[in-house]
This record gives structure tokens, sequence and C-alpha cells, in this order.
């Protein structure tokens, strides 16, 4: 992975962290996006320690705000001048509903939009350092989700697992969708469920939810391994519109193979985000 530029969001805990992690001592420039500074750095500077690759770099972002998003994807290009692997990784549970800056329900706004936002405008670089790779983090909890793609944006009759659910099925079907655009690029995009893991992911909840989720989950670490895999292994080079989990190909929930959704999901994103045509044209098959 020497020479390679790596672009993880959520990289100051958890799952990202060691995703992070990995990937630095494989060699690679790692890019850490994080929404807190203090806890950024003290990431980076854990990661480059264990590391020992001080080709790791902090860059502050809030993925529940658009603005943000457009303007940490200008610094970044105008930082780098290649992105080989971008691994969307930052998202949340959260226990009570609540809008963003831009009046969207938040979980939705982050673990959804934030993917699709921060891609579509990253989309052009990714072409131009081809072949390159899109990694997002899903979960098994797409498997629950309830397939009402307009109603996910407000999400009125609010749950804290059914609007998680309802995001990690949207992150498969923007998976699927994008591949479908991306086909003949050398952009491959892919997206995983990295098991069941014991991670801040699920602060929000009772303290019992959380007390019981950490008898049963794996470590963070071990929660990597598949977006680590993705993002590095030369076995999944070319490979693209997959679902995987412990570093295996697997069945995605029938709905996620809905193409009609998917599109109308797209339609969607482009409106709620506020895509110009450029960014829109960014993102379309060359």
């Amino acid at each position: 992975m020497h020479n390679k530029t790596i672009l993880v969001t959520g990289a100051n805990a958890g799952i990202g962290k060691e995703t992070a992690l990995g990937l630095a001592k494989l060699g690679a420039t790692v890019v850490m996006l994080c929404r807190d500074q203090p806890r950024g750095e003290s990431a980076q500077q854990d990661i480059k320690q264990q590391s020992r690759n001080d080709r790791v770099e902090l860059m502050l972002c809030d993925l529940a705000s658009q603005n943000s998003i457009r303007k940490f994807a200008d610094e970044f290009k105008s930082r780098y001048q290649r992105l080989d692997v971008l691994v969307n990784n930052a998202g949340v549970v959260l226990r009570k509903r609540s809008l963003t800056e831009d009046g969207l329900e938040s979980t939705f706004a982050i673990n959804h939009l934030g993917y699709f936002l921060l891609t579509s405008l990253l989309l052009d670089l990714l072409k131009k350092s081809g072949p390159s790779r899109v990694v997002n983090v899903s979960s098994a909890a797409h498997h629950y989700a309830k397939l009402t793609v307009n109603s996910w944006p407000t999400a009125s009759n609010y749950s804290a697992f059914g609007a998680y659910a309802n995001s990690k099925l949207a992150n498969v079907l923007f998976t699927y969708e994008l591949a479908r655009r991306l086909e003949g690029t050398g952009v491959t995009v892919n997206c995983l469920h990295p098991g069941g893991v014991s991670t801040n992911l699920f602060r929000g909840l009772p303290k019992f939810l959380q007390a019981a989720i950490k008898l049963v989950a794996s470590s963070p670490e071990k929660g990597a391994k598949t977006s680590i895999y993705l993002a590095s292994s030369p076995e999944v080079e070319g490979i693209t519109g997959k679902y995987f989990a412990r570093c295996r190909q697997q069945e995605s929930s029938a709905a996620s193979h809905n193409i009609g959704a998917a599109k109308s999901l797209w339609t969607l994103s482009e409106e709620l985000t506020g895509l110009i045509p450029s960014e829109r044209e960014a993102g379309a098959a060359s």
C-alpha cells in the first residue's frame, strides 16, 4: 500500500481507528476524517506510534453538516493529488430523533447522506487515481429495514434501531447503484457488515443495552478486518457491487437488490444534498 492515499471517516475510535491503523501498518498514507479535534489528535498519535508510519494525517469534518462536507472535499482536493481508497465508516445510533442543520433526520443524514455527498464530491479524484476503491461500512441490520425510501429523511415514526437499519439499507442500495454507474471507470465500490462489534456507536442507547451488547460483541480490531481487506487486498481487485462479511462475499437482503428503490434513493439524495450539474457529472460513468 506504499504510495497509496486512503481516506477513512470516523477514524478516531472503534472500527474506524482500527481500520486507519491497519492500513497505516501496510504503509499507506492515511487521512483521518474526524469531527472532534482533541480526540482526532489523540488517535492520530496512537496510530503513528503503533504503525511506525508518520504519514497519518488528520482533517476535521462534521458529517452532519453538508456545508462542512463541501468545505472538507475542497480542502482535501487542494492538499492531495490522488485518492486511492475512500472508506466510508463513520456512523451513529441515536436514541432520540433529532434534525441536522439541513433539516434532515440525523441518522439518515450522517449514515447515508454523509456517504453519498462525500463520495460524490471526491469521485473525480477517485477516477483520476484509478484503479481505486470505495468501501462502505453497512451492517446486517439492513435486513430489518423498511423499504420506504421517501420517509427516511424525516423519520417521523422514529425508533433508534429502525432509523439505523434504514440507513444501513441505504448504504447497500447506494453501493450497488454507484457500482452500476461507475462500471468501466476503474473505481470499484463494495460494502460490508463488520460483525457485532463493541464500539462507541451504541453510546446513545440505555446503559443496560450497552452492557448487553458488550457481552456478545467482538473487538473493534476484528470488526475492522473486512474494511481493511476490501481496501487493500489484491483478491478483490476489480470486484464491485458486492456485500461482504468476514472477508467473504455474502448475500444481502432482497430489498437491497431493488433497482427501482436504488434509483429513487439516488435521485432523492441528489435533491437533498443539492448536487449541482457539474458535481453530478463527476459521478457519472466516463
